[in-house]
């Protein structure tokens, strides 16, 4: 399937400084010429190529300089070293600058390049591991024998969820003087008897 050029990508060169037209002009060229099934358009403003709904690369004109680069961020560090292009800043993708004609990567390079892209596009993510549960927080002595002194925070704090009461042991325990600790036991007790949570009043109701 050919790809189609899109009028926006040609208005995007046609607005670029003198300098940058020719780079980008070149970019594309071989960015097509690479043989891969591409879609082309515009991301963030800027002329994107696409492969089966994924993005594959992208350029960007700037007031001194043109930018490209992959998606996958761990080829476009090897773009980087291969070219020894300086980074060029952007939230969205990590670009190489580019300033001269002679800095556009070679076709051949090029094409290499963007069958790694797809290829890597087409990968499956990889799985995350579930995180181990935090391990059951320790109840400092304080409060431990507090609740004996109020039968509803006593039983309360002991169906609470471990988050739950982690919250309140780690409330109490980080008090840097020892009025402040007591004073956030005798809250934490009056809270706990009432089944709120720590943080209560941020819940939604």
């Amino acid at each position: 399937m050919k790809l189609q050029k899109r009028s926006q990508v040609d208005a995007y060169i046609a607005a670029a400084a003198p300098f940058a037209q020719p780079i980008l002009k070149l970019l594309r060229e071989r960015v097509l010429a690479s043989g891969i099934e591409l879609e082309e358009t515009l991301k963030w403003r800027n002329p994107t190529w696409m492969h089966e709904g994924k993005i594959v690369c992208g350029m960007a004109a700037f007031r001194a300089h043109c930018a490209f680069g992959f998606w996958d961020r761990e080829l476009q560090a090897e773009v980087a070293k291969a070219t020894g292009g300086g980074s060029s800043d952007d939230s969205v993708m990590h670009r190489i600058r580019i300033e001269t004609l002679a800095q556009v990567p070679s076709a051949a390079q090029l094409k290499g390049w963007m069958k790694q892209a797809v290829e890597r596009a087409k990968a499956p993510a990889a799985k995350c591991e579930p995180r181990a549960p935090k391990p059951e927080a320790e109840v400092p002595e304080d409060l431990s024998r507090a609740p004996a002194r109020n039968a509803a925070a006593e039983r309360r704090f002991a169906a609470f969820s471990p988050s739950k009461r982690r919250e309140y042991i780690d409330w109490i325990t980080e008090a840097k003087r020892e009025e402040t600790r007591q004073s956030r036991l005798e809250q934490a007790l009056e809270w706990i008897a009432e089944g709120k949570s720590r943080h209560w009043k941020y819940e939604r109701r």
